[in-house]
């Protein structure tokens, strides 16, 4: 199976340990494990580096990264029957054995290995989507600059990694819009934004200055979820908000719109999904949990307007009194 493109074996790396180790900032405390020999820690650092400069995202690196130095510590890599034996032995579900399998066949790539690369039936879980206000519950606890990040990922349902990639020029204040250029195969998209995080967004800028990159990046972000997740929930003493993973920002996103709209291309446009298949998987087994409401009414077409930008859905009408709902 071929590799990314521009991804032959045949060619060394020169340097590549050095490569890795700090411009990948991969975690030498994984890569270089004492569990794992000298010549096997060569070989994966070289693998590593071959893939970021076949263009290879710089996360995904570090995942594969991860992955063989889980292998290297229980298996010799230069023995292809071994890590089919560990794998297919191992406890775990088949999409954490498939991304071994991935990662060992990248390394097979490199090393001049030949293997009957095994495969492995993906199990999607459900997404179960969590509230609005276990939402909100998180992001409340955030300091500044994390209540905006977290607020853009949950109204726009983009990825950690998209929305690093996001520049000032993908900003426009005028129609208060936001261009979200897709990574990982998605389409790019233009997100409107709420009056509201529009003016967080503003004040956002104005307080980090004149910089190039505006967002954190995607594993700065999944770190500070953590944090912030694991401080609310010792707070409130609520351990669901635990089970809330960063991911589920977009779930989210992708919940509501569908549920709002009942449009499915509409909701895979907003998405950046390229195939309506994907949509209607994500759709068909989306867990809403709780199905408990907020409720407005609404006395005139002004009051109305409101709800509706607030998200709110129109119920019925009784004796003059319009009613509204919106999922908590």
């Amino acid at each position: 199976m071929a590799g990314p493109r521009g991804f032959e074996p045949q060619f060394p790396a020169p340097q590549a340990s050095v490569l890795i180790l700090t411009r990948l900032r991969a975690p030498s405390t994984r890569l270089l494990h004492p569990d794992i020999n000298s010549e096997t820690k060569g070989k994966i650092i070289n693998t590593l580096f071959r893939l970021k400069n076949s263009g290879l995202e710089e996360q995904t690196v570090k995942i594969v990264g991860y992955y063989m130095n889980h292998i290297a510590r229980n298996v010799d890599l230069e023995n292809p029957d071994e890590v089919k034996t560990f794998i297919a032995n191992k406890q775990v579900d088949n999409g954490f054995k498939g991304n071994l399998v991935k990662a060992y066949n990248y390394y097979t790539l490199v090393n001049n290995i030949v293997w009957d690369r095994p495969k492995y039936r993906w199990e999607q879980n459900k997404p179960k989507i969590p509230t609005e206000e276990a939402l909100s519950k998180i992001i409340a606890s955030c300091g500044y600059k994390y209540s905006v990040v977290f607020t853009l990922l949950k109204e726009t349902g983009c990825m950690p990694i998209e929305l690093n990639r996001v520049t000032l020029r993908d900003l426009d204040f005028d129609r208060e819009t936001i261009t979200i250029r897709g990574r990982k195969g998605h389409s790019s998209r233009t997100i409107k934004l709420k009056p509201s995080t529009v003016a967080m967004l503003k004040t956002y800028l104005t307080k980090i200055g004149n910089k190039e990159v505006v967002f954190p990046s995607a594993e700065q972000m999944t770190k500070a979820w953590i944090k912030y997740k694991k401080r609310q929930a010792s707070k409130l003493a609520d351990s669901s908000l635990l089970q809330i993973r960063l991911y589920d920002l977009r779930h989210f996103k992708a919940c509501m719109t569908y549920h709002r709209t009942k449009d499915v291309l509409y909701t895979k446009e907003q998405m950046g999904w390229k195939k309506l298949e994907t949509a209607l998987f994500y759709l068909q087994n989306l867990d809403f949990g709780s199905e408990e409401f907020h409720s407005a009414i609404a006395k005139d077409i002004n009051e109305a307007q409101k709800l509706v930008e607030a998200g709110f859905e129109f119920v019925t009408t009784f004796d003059g009194i319009m009613l509204f709902k919106k999922r908590k």
